[in-house]
């Protein structure tokens, strides 16, 4: 099977989440979401490349971009229930009160 092809569907998953960043920028909870499936793609690429180059270490890299990945959704997401508490609203427009 050609690479060019196997490889084509990362890189569609990352620029599909790319796009959805620059075109959500009303919704933090889409920016988000979006980020996450740009490092599944990244992720996916890493899985990839390894199996192709028959190596472990992209299967290593991809289960700490995994846990990376995990520990900033819990702490994004904690933050905006705080800021969702404190505003009523998770607007990105409004994100300057977050300011010390």
């Amino acid at each position: 099977m050609n690479i060019v092809i196997i490889i084509s569907l990362p890189f569609l998953l990352f620029f599909i989440g790319l796009i959805g960043v620059f075109t959500n920028r009303k919704n933090i909870i889409l920016i988000i979401i979006c980020v996450e499936l740009m490092l599944l793609a990244v992720n996916f690429n890493f899985l990839l490349f390894s199996y192709f180059i028959d190596d472990a270490l992209g299967q290593i890299f991809a289960i700490f971009v995994l846990t990376v990945a995990a520990a900033e959704s819990s702490i994004g997401l904690a933050i905006l229930v705080c800021y969702y508490r404190i505003t009523g609203t998770v607007a990105v427009e409004f994100l300057n009160y977050l300011q010390g």
